[in-house]
């Protein structure tokens, strides 16, 4: 029996009848003739598209075929089982056909030729899942935070053409939820004083953080982004995709234990050393009779607000939080409560929740405590379960298909929004189907759940490439196809072709069990003597040999600009171009800082070697800088910039939202309580952040070989912390630049020479 045989089981079916009954209006395609007047207007009335209404439930099914206008013209023919599928079907003909793509720098459809390429013989091509999912619940700060409708439209469009149908909407959840509080009798006041500030507002909806370090959040960010999610969720759904909707999680202000004594409400646990100020949230226990009236109350005013668009709902009580009890008998009897209240807000409901606290708190999850969690919800298609870190972690083997309740394998890679090169190709493919196809498997979906999106681009693609494919996708093949896509020339040089190929065949097949997630650079981290190089789990490992990767990689990545003044003129080349040649430096960076620490723990050393070998750890650090500043795609800017934007030139409100930006991308809470857990190269922020903090540093070193006075990493984890608050709460200068400052071309090709 073939694969797509196999899938065609009573399991499946009742997994695609979930789908279509959580659309809102399976049968209009007006969406996706938007999306081709968005992205190709040239091309506004090339195309037909007919979702077939006979065709019986099965897995996803496109067919794409050559018509006629009558004149002569070449028209394109889409039949389909779904709207997702309408548009994957749209995808893989501008792609595989037209030569062009959609790429988070931007969309490339509008170079679609003017006469358009004949298909001839039909393609039918069918999913090999039900469920294609897209985000982390953290995706949405890391990322998104201060997205705007346009930045969503590229995203959304990006997702429904490569076949997702099951996205997250997180966004704007803090207003109804407001409205519930209040209905529930707490204050303006006390409310304010439970959630968190916009760039932290995940770790608020999941329990681990309470408060703002940075002022009440407004009442214009709840109202605006109420007002982003209802466009967000109206794009989801007329693009065939089934949002996943916030839920009541059972996290409340503390001010309702006093409003309602006899509640059983616990203290959640403390997270990550944050004081008890803004952590120790207050936990509802959802076998209280108020959680089933708050969990009614919430889902009732989304209805009304979004109409009835998905039945599927988000709810994570225990990330990274400890249950108030590790007895089986009480984690069934929450998980049982909580399912219940969600079944009588919305009889249809599913449960939705990531998968990471079966592996970051694994001690604490066993198997007796996973099934028994797991056990409190009646039926296997009742839940989905996101098997949250399925390329380096997995856990769906260790817990038995998760005791047949639905999952989904997901590649997480991300942390943070993290920048380094790493990818496991033969794992994102050829994994997915051996889960899929194990014996008892209860996998429905394949999905991303990247933390952030900062580049690596091509391991998030050929996941969701491989969800339409029911054999493991070649490297090769796929690399050559991807980057003639990515520099659409004609006469594509054939090494830019074979950087990629080198890419391919390193950094993007990571072997190494210590380090499948994306590199950090010591660079963004506190300087200290010890502790930066060769971390593992959130690695900073460089697992391959810089000179036969990176380096040959960026030589052909110029020899192919020489080769092609065409491919000068491509964004996606040019960002490409920097990117390699920032990964170079970063990695030059590391034999630098060593060379400084081996000179200052020497004996031998004095003040003047220590000065001496810090000299080309900061010159690289400038040239760094100087380097990303060419590239419209990494500067600080953007980011300050859009926080600011939302403020509409309210000054106290663009001064706050910049805080909240600067502080989640270096001290990550009010001292440092996750401190460059979500660092970024940026132009802008490496000179003005990490530059300074590496030269007291250094100016420390000398310091002490000068007075003879001994190493004290106390003294200098404090003084990064107070360079950090400076930092924070700074606001852009009139003098700063808001666009990019020289040549990436000219820039590049001399720090190529120097660092190769």
């Amino acid at each position: 029996m073939s694969l797509l045989a196999s899938l065609k089981s009573t399991f499946f079916l009742a997994a695609i009848a979930c789908i279509v009954s959580t659309s809102a209006h399976p049968d209009d395609i007006s969406g996706l003739y938007a999306l081709v007047n968005r992205r190709m207007p040239g091309h506004s009335n090339a195309f037909t598209f007919n979702l077939s209404t006979t065709a019986s439930l099965d897995l996803d099914t496109f067919t794409i075929r050559d018509a006629s206008d009558g004149e002569g013209d070449t028209q394109i023919y889409i039949e389909c089982t779904t709207i997702s599928a309408c548009a994957r079907g749209l995808y893989t003909y501008v792609t595989e056909f037209g030569g062009v793509d959609i790429w988070w720098t931007g969309s490339r459809l509008h170079q679609l030729p003017h006469k358009l390429p004949t298909i001839k013989d039909p393609v039918t091509r069918s999913a090999i899942v039900p469920y294609r999912y897209f985000f982390n619940t953290v995706t949405f700060d890391y990322t998104a935070a201060f997205y705007t409708f346009d930045d969503w439209s590229l995203l959304l469009d990006w997702l429904a053409l490569r076949g997702v149908n099951l996205p997250l909407a997180w966004v704007g959840y803090e207003y109804i939820l407001v409205e519930v509080f209040r209905e529930a009798g707490l204050t303006d006041a006390e409310i304010a004083d439970f959630l968190s500030g916009p760039a932290f507002q995940a770790w608020n909806r999941f329990g681990n953080i309470q408060g703002s370090w940075c002022g009440d959040l407004p009442t214009q960010w709840i109202n605006d982004q109420f007002a982003l999610q209802k466009q967000i969720i109206s794009r989801m759904v007329e693009l065939g995709m089934t949002p996943v909707l916030p839920s009541f999680t059972g996290f409340v202000p503390r001010a309702l234990h006093s409003l309602y004594p006899n509640a059983s409400i616990v203290n959640g646990s403390q997270w990550i050393g944050f004081p008890s100020t803004y952590t120790n949230d207050s936990f509802l226990e959802p076998f209280d009779p108020l959680f089933a009236i708050l969990q009614k109350s919430l889902i009732d005013k989304q209805i009304i607000a979004y109409g009835s668009v998905s039945h599927i709902y988000t709810l994570d009580q225990y990330n990274e939080n400890d249950p108030y009890s590790g007895d089986p008998a009480y984690l069934q009897n929450v998980s049982s409560a909580t399912f219940a209240s969600l079944r009588a807000a919305d009889p249809e409901a599913i449960w939705l929740m990531q998968g990471w606290l079966f592996f970051s708190d694994e001690t604490f999850w066993t198997t007796e405590r996973v099934q028994a969690y797991l056990g409190g919800i009646p039926g296997n298609d009742s839940m989905i379960i996101l098997d949250l870190y399925s390329e380096a972690q997995p856990q769906w083997e260790r817990l038995s298909s998760y005791y047949g309740k639905q999952w989904v394998w997901c590649e997480l890679h991300d942390f943070g929004g993290n920048m380094g090169f790493e990818g496991n190709f033969v794992n994102v493919t050829a994994e997915p189907l051996r889960a899929l196809t194990s014996p008892g498997s209860s996998m429905v979906g394949m999905g991303l759940t990247p933390e952030g999106m900062e580049g690596n681009e091509i391991i998030y693609d050929v996941l969701l490439d491989q969800a339409w494919s029911p054999t493991a996708i070649n490297r090769t093949s796929y690399v050559s196809s991807w980057v003639s896509r990515r520099y659409h020339v004609s006469g594509l040089p054939s090494s830019a072709v074979n950087a990629w190929e080198i890419l391919g065949a390193t950094v993007y097949s990571n072997q190494d069990p210590s380090s499948q997630a994306t590199v950090k650079s010591i660079l963004e981290l506190a300087p200290a003597l010890s502790g930066l190089v060769n971390q593992t789990g959130f690695p900073t490992v460089v697992f391959y040999d810089t000179n036969t990767t990176v380096v040959p990689a960026l030589q052909m990545l110029i020899q192919a600009g020489y080769e092609s003044n065409s491919l000068l003129n491509i964004p996606e080349f040019k960002y490409d171009l920097v990117d390699v040649t920032r990964q170079l430096l970063a990695n030059r960076f590391i034999t630098f800082y060593e060379t400084l620490v081996a000179t200052y723990t020497s004996n031998a050393s004095s003040s003047a070697t220590v000065a001496a070998a810090s000299k080309p750890l900061l010159q690289l650090l400038h040239d760094l800088d100087e380097l990303l500043l060419t590239d419209d795609y990494s500067l600080l800017a953007n980011w300050i910039s859009a926080a600011r934007s939302l403020a509409y030139g309210n000054a106290s409100y663009a001064a706050f939202l910049e805080y909240n930006a600067r502080n989640q991308i270096t001290l990550w809470g009010p001292t440092g309580e996750i401190n460059d857990y979500a660092s970024k190269q940026w132009g802008g922020l490496v000179g003005g952040y990490y530059v300074p903090r590496w030269e007291t540093f250094i100016d420390y070193l000398v310091g002490t070989k000068e007075n003879g006075t001994a190493y004290n990493a106390t003294a200098v984890a404090n003084t990064m912390i107070v360079i950090g608050e400076q930092w924070d709460a700074q606001t852009w200068g009139q003098t700063e630049s808001w666009g990019t400052v020289g040549n990436s071309w000219s820039v590049v090709q001399a720090l190529a020479t120097k660092y190769t």
